[in-house]
């Protein structure tokens, strides 16, 4: 056991890869730490191969990816710091309900199950995954000006189109069906819903101002739902910044702020200690 976690695993979000974290990665070795970054299976083989055949994420299951990031963090000699984006935050919410981790950090984090805000710019926002019922069995991306809107938005369109460019790809349509639209409408547990009341590793909410497509209303509501767990649990909103904040300028700061929580909250002690 050691006075403070020494790694960080970085969960990235739908239509994205692990590449949307080099920045990160790069930024927190520089300051010692061991930095992962695992792909969702299937996501491995960079965004230009996925771009040219994306039918190989398109049945994904988020039960077969939350056992591979499990696999993952279970290799590891000390618990980790496991910071997600967008559905990574959600994927992150999974891992540590399943006492993964030392602590935990999402940012303009996917809700998990039993969240029911919806505002108007989300509903926006997926509407390209969710205008085709038959989408659910296909891997959906945005156009550059759908991108732009869901986020990007406090861009210029030249930014947003080189963002575009060098990190988006389609995603599982199913995800977006299943666990952002159906999943509060099924009965039973569905494969995104977590003990809100559990104890778990310290979790800290980020959200955006601008955020379109998991605005702040979405993760404050999210977080509001673990009043009842004896874990801590904050929120914090960040004046100004939209879903591409991990990238956006200024990214830097948010990185800052979410390592410096995560490291003051740590727990090292049992029972978040992987043996």
């Amino acid at each position: 056991m050691t006075d403070r976690p020494d790694t960080i695993v970085l969960v990235h979000g739908l239509w994205m890869t692990p590449r949307s974290w080099e920045g990160w990665v790069a930024y927190y070795e520089a300051q010692g730490f061991t930095v992962l970054a695992p792909a969702y299976p299937g996501f491995e083989i960079e965004v230009e191969a996925l771009r040219e055949n994306p039918d190989v994420i398109a049945d994904l299951t988020v039960p077969a990816t939350v056992d591979h990031l499990a696999s993952v963090i279970e290799s590891l000699a000390a618990p980790p710091i496991i910071m997600g984006h967008s559905f990574g935050g959600t994927l992150t919410q999974l891992l540590l309900a399943r006492g993964l981790g030392s602590a935990g950090v999402v940012i303009d984090s996917a809700p998990t199950e039993g969240v029911r805000v919806n505002p108007i710019s989300q509903a926006k926002s997926l509407f390209p995954a969710l205008k085709n019922p038959a989408n659910r069995h296909k891997a959906v991306g945005f156009t550059p000006e759908e991108f732009h809107y869901a986020f990007t938005n406090t861009l210029t369109e030249e930014e947003s189109l080189k963002v575009w460019e060098r990190y988006a790809i389609a995603a599982p349509g199913g995800w977006v069906w299943d666990y952002g639209l159906i999943a509060n409408f099924k009965p039973g547990h569905q494969e995104t819903w977590v003990d809100f009341k559990a104890d778990r590793a310290p979790l800290l909410f980020i959200a955006g101002e601008k955020d379109h497509i998991m605005p702040p209303a979405v993760n404050k509501s999210n977080a509001k739902h673990y009043r009842h767990s004896p874990a801590t649990t904050e929120y914090v909103e960040l004046e100004g910044r939209d879903h591409w904040t991990c990238g956006a300028p200024g990214w830097e700061a948010v990185a800052d702020r979410a390592l410096s929580w995560a490291l003051e909250h740590a727990r090292t002690d049992q029972p978040w200690v992987v043996s």
